[in-house]
């Protein structure tokens, strides 16, 4: 993540403007560490990140007990980072003030006694789960992978037994797929109406190898948006463009990315995004430090702030804080 600290020097578009940071990932990886420490560094950067969503990746379980309820470790992890956060300490950034826990929904039933547990342990953060449902059929994507998850995912009947439990506990669910997965996502949010299913990072529109084939791709990823958001219990995090699947190579380049650079190629799809699901349903995500790959925390936002100029304040409310405050029940003083 060699550009993630890039573009610090840039001035900052839109200063006050409160951000609710509503995807990103803390972890001690022997490839990659990203930490409560690195994340403070961007989000003092000069944006004014007031709160974030933690999402899970499946780190920090614990070592032993039965594998369904290991990922307790991760909701332990989170909650006493969110808590540090909110002694003031470490400067007004309510961090992890929601909590999205890993689950392996293929546990079926078994599952309900890891959200009932994680509610116990975190009851004032624990948001939702997430279970990646990556699954592409060429070898291209899983290159960048380290875990590549289980395939067939969404389709599961063990998966769906599990899924079931979210809803009686106001736990709403994460999903991780590619766009040629939308279909199969509309089918899983069809048949849980009364789940609160937020579509990570547009839908990861897959341009990896398109070659002449871009435009066709983007025509596909926008109908099946479109169709996705016919369903009202759908929301939208609006971002992860900065990851290698949207083909834009950024993260190949050597020199510094600007935020005009990414907002010239990430306008169309914020743009569509946005336009299907209103802004009452979409929410800004750094999507850090995944997207760190191609930009600086601050360049990130500073795009999006940019596609986004001509909005009324009330929709920039929306995007930047409102929808993520609302989705996952977050308090933050004076919004």
């Amino acid at each position: 993540m060699e550009k993630r600290s890039e573009g610090r020097g840039e001035i900052i578009i839109d200063p006050t403007l409160p951000i609710v940071d509503a995807h990103f990932h803390l972890f001690d990886l022997p490839e990659a560490r990203y930490m409560f420490d690195d994340y403070l560094e961007d989000v003092q950067a000069g944006h004014n990140i007031v709160a974030s969503v933690y999402i899970e990746t499946a780190g920090f379980l614990r070592p032993d007990g039965p594998e369904v309820l290991r990922p307790l470790g991760e909701i332990e992890f989170a909650n006493g980072v969110g808590a540090v956060a909110a002694s003031g300490r470490y400067g007004k950034t309510l961090v992890n003030a929601a909590i999205v826990g890993h689950a392996d929904l293929r546990h079926g039933n078994a599952v309900a006694e890891l959200f009932d547990r994680g509610l116990q342990l975190a009851p004032d953060r624990l948001r939702g789960f997430r279970q990646v449902a990556l699954d592409h059929p060429s070898d291209e994507p899983y290159k960048f992978m380290l875990a590549p998850p289980p395939k067939g995912l969404l389709s599961n009947a063990a998966f769906r037994d599990g899924f079931r439990h979210l809803a009686e506990r106001k736990l709403t669910f994460d999903a991780t797929v590619f766009h040629t997965q939308l279909a199969d996502l509309i089918d899983l949010v069809d048949a849980f109406p009364d789940t609160t299913i937020i579509l990570d990072h547009l839908g990861m529109p897959m341009q990896l190898g398109a070659d002449g084939e871009r435009a066709e791709r983007f025509k596909h990823w926008r109908k099946e948006m479109e169709r996705l958001s016919e369903r009202p219990n759908t929301r939208c995090k609006v971002g992860g463009l900065g990851m290698p699947f949207s083909g834009f190579g950024f993260e190949q380049k050597q020199e510094q990315v600007g935020y005009r650079e990414l907002a010239d190629a990430w306008a169309p799809y914020v743009e569509t995004a946005i336009k299907a699901f209103g802004t009452e349903r979409c929410m800004m995500e750094s999507n850090f430090p995944p997207d760190g790959y191609s930009a600086g925390y601050v360049p990130v936002w500073n795009a999006m702030k940019y596609i986004t100029r001509d909005f009324t304040a009330n929709e920039k409310a929306d995007l930047f804080h409102r929808t993520a405050m609302h989705t996952y029940r977050i308090s933050v003083p004076g919004l």
